[in-house]
């Protein structure tokens, strides 16, 4: 006999199952009303001095985008990313200093006894090589570090002792050159950038447009990364390097890039950051100033790169706030508010945002979908809202 046709509702989604309009228009919406807020809220808002801050504060969120994607997304804990940029910041710093010398030594090498201009500084004369170095230079070195580190498959505590030993060894590197570096107080004293005054309003307020812009065009590139079949390979990798090996993939060259990809936007971040602040010196680059943007980078959550570069900005005004009012004991507290928040969110700002939006979903009630057609042979009433499919039963 033949049994009658049954008919089955589809479970699609609405939108062919990507989920709603609104979950994906939510990410769009709230990188466009961030980007509104620091391109023409704060400019209009703050003041120059307080303007400048935001953008030094933005600079090392380039920094701990690009850390969030090597360590939050890749597993990669690399406690010496300074050293990435502060060679971007020494490259963006000695074509200032060659431009404002006109052709004559840089200041801190007269003092030093140098009677020539070492061959070394001749090409960071030219702006677009000082740039392209900044951003390629710690790039390449990075791939050269990752191609000798990540194939012989150094990893976890090992990696990240030996980025931080690289910057050990580079403070030192650059104090002991004095006549080439400026040695402990490295470069500073700078007073034109493209033949605008560095130490006019307008010009301050132009370079934060600039940190603000190029900030919001690495994340969308970041965030497309991570989305691609190159972020899942790498996250693969994070969860689970050995199951990654055994499936064909070769994890040293997915994890090199990526270093090399992070390292580049430290160079980047250390170029911006000469101009807004007016220095670059050991002191920044160093295994403290690493490691602090390290915490930075945890306390906003690892795992998203929003988090990454929220938990730079707010570290940043965190220790400006607390310098400006606790000036003996500010240290104290900023190590405080680093282990407040990783004992209670140990994911981050963002992950204890994420979890008290899941908490609140569990307790919404949840919609039913509405039976409007008429009951179905078998006391099931049929749903007009979806489409139906026709599905014959087999023949007995």
């Amino acid at each position: 006999m033949t049994a009658t046709p049954r008919n089955v509702a589809s479970l699609a989604s609405p939108d062919g199952g990507g989920g709603s309009w609104r979950d994906r228009l939510k990410g769009p919406a709230v990188f466009t009303l961030v980007a509104v807020v620091a391109l023409v809220v704060a400019p209009m808002l703050l003041e120059p001095f307080r303007l400048g801050l935001l953008a030094k504060y933005l600079c090392f969120g380039i920094v701990a985008l690009g850390i969030g994607l090597a360590w939050g997304q890749g597993g990669m804990l690399t406690l010496g990313q300074g050293v990435f940029f502060g060679l971007g910041g020494y490259a963006m710093g000695m074509y200032l200093k060659l431009h404002d010398a006109g052709g004559d030594l840089p200041d801190f090498m007269v003092w030093s006894g140098v009677e020539k201009l070492p061959a070394l500084w001749a090409p960071f004369g030219n702006p677009l090589f000082a740039i392209a170095f900044a951003v390629a230079g710690p790039a390449i070195l990075a791939f050269l570090l990752g191609m000798l580190v990540f194939r012989q498959r150094v990893r976890g505590a090992y990696f990240a002792i030996l980025t931080q030993a690289l910057a050990a060894a580079t403070v030192i590197l650059l104090v002991g050159q004095q006549g080439l570096t400026g040695g402990t107080n490295g470069l500073t004293n700078f007073f034109d950038l493209f033949g605008q005054d560095l130490a006019a309003d307008q010009t301050q307020r132009g370079l934060y447009l600039v940190v603000a812009a190029v900030l919001g065009l690495l994340y969308l590139l970041a965030w497309q990364l991570v989305r691609s079949r190159f972020g899942r390979l790498l996250v693969a990798i994070r969860d689970g390097e050995d199951r990654v090996r055994f499936l064909g993939y070769n994890p040293a060259t997915v994890k090199t890039i990526t270093f090399a990809v992070s390292a580049g936007m430290a160079g980047l971040a250390g170029a911006l950051f000469v101009p807004v602040v007016g220095i670059i010196s050991p002191a920044l680059l160093g295994v403290v100033p690493s490691l602090e943007l390290v915490v930075a980078v945890a306390v906003g959550g690892r795992f998203s790169l929003a988090g990454a570069v929220l938990g730079a900005v707010l570290m940043g005004y965190a220790k400006t706030a607390f310098s400006e009012q606790f000036a003996d004991g500010w240290l104290y507290l900023q190590g405080a508010l680093f282990i407040l928040v990783i004992s209670l969110a140990p994911k981050g700002v963002f992950g204890l945002a994420a979890a008290a939006r899941d908490q609140l979903a569990a307790r919404m009630p949840r919609r039913t979908p509405r039976t409007t057609g008429p009951v179905a042979p078998g006391g099931q009433s049929e749903d007009r809202s979806a489409p139906l499919i026709e599905v014959p039963e087999p023949r007995a």
